[in-house]
């Protein structure tokens, strides 16, 4: 997974960098903090970490929970945090089944149900936002407020940059890892969602991109405009991951939202 550790390793310089140097704490192999949980077939791989309202952490393709460090870090202080490996990443099994996001949305559910949340904040990294997405539409109960980072609806070029499109398409093409092709196959083809689909949303969103995202910008705000009670922030200079390259700023973003009452008020209000 030589080229899609690549841009993982770009995550991780971003944490090492905005935290001076690595954490003591090993995430996302952590003997004290790791557990496993029976869900769907297969074992998935949790840490969990922090006191106080549930806070549930979601990676992109090809992350896993040591993507989270700085994040980690940060939020559990304030919250418990749960940061789970997906199917088929990191420590949680890879069974070599038909891999979706609706698998891995629903293996989320049943981990929440193991723990017994009944509800929680959720932030997702691109992947993870789709996951996230999904979890608010298919299990609305167990979301209480969604905030995605790099998030699409459609693998096409209506949704991403062609040139990211014609990446994925030549390194699933060319690759003879199997595992790998899966992850790529999954970039590939999915996922399929119709915008329609975003009107079953009701809990608080805050869509966040960055301004030089993977994910193209027109796309981003059509999200925004499909969700009933949603926020968008497009983070400056930033790229797919800004939530690495600017974590001091995504941090205050999204703990605001998380702590502060939702709010969608319109210019036109104030005048009202």
């Amino acid at each position: 997974m030589r080229k899609l550790l690549l841009l993982i390793s770009i995550a991780f310089a971003g944490i090492l960098n905005s935290y001076g140097q690595e954490s003591k704490i090993e995430y996302g192999n952590n003997l004290d903090a790791g557990h496993y949980a029976e869900v769907n077939g297969i074992k998935l791989y949790y840490e969990v970490y922090g006191e106080g309202d549930p806070l549930l952490l979601i990676h992109g393709n090809g992350g896993s929970i040591r993507g989270h460090a700085g994040k980690i870090e940060y939020f559990k202080k304030k919250y418990k945090v749960i940061a789970t490996d997906s199917r088929a990443h990191g420590k949680t099994e890879d069974i070599g089944d038909s891999l979706t996001y609706k698998n891995m949305t629903s293996d989320i559910n049943e981990l929440l149900n193991l723990l017994k949340i009944d509800s929680c904040y959720i932030w997702g990294q691109s992947d993870g936002g789709i996951i996230g997405l999904r979890l608010a539409m298919d299990f609305p109960d167990k979301v209480k407020k969604l905030a995605i980072f790099g998030a699409n609806l459609k693998p096409d070029t209506s949704a991403v940059h062609k040139s990211i499109v014609n990446w994925v398409d030549e390194n699933s093409k060319k690759t003879k890892d199997n595992h790998e092709k899966r992850l790529f196959d999954l970039l590939k083809f999915q996922p399929q969602i119709e915008y329609s689909e975003l009107g079953k949303i009701q809990i608080p969103v805050l869509i966040m991109s960055g301004d030089r995202d993977a994910i193209r910008l027109e796309h981003s705000v059509e999200i925004f405009n499909h969700i009933e009670n949603s926020n968008l922030f497009i983070m400056p200079g930033a790229t797919h991951f800004g939530s690495y390259e600017k974590p001091d700023l995504f941090n205050l973003i999204l703990n605001d939202f998380f702590t502060k009452p939702f709010s969608k008020k319109a210019t036109i209000d104030i005048f009202k």
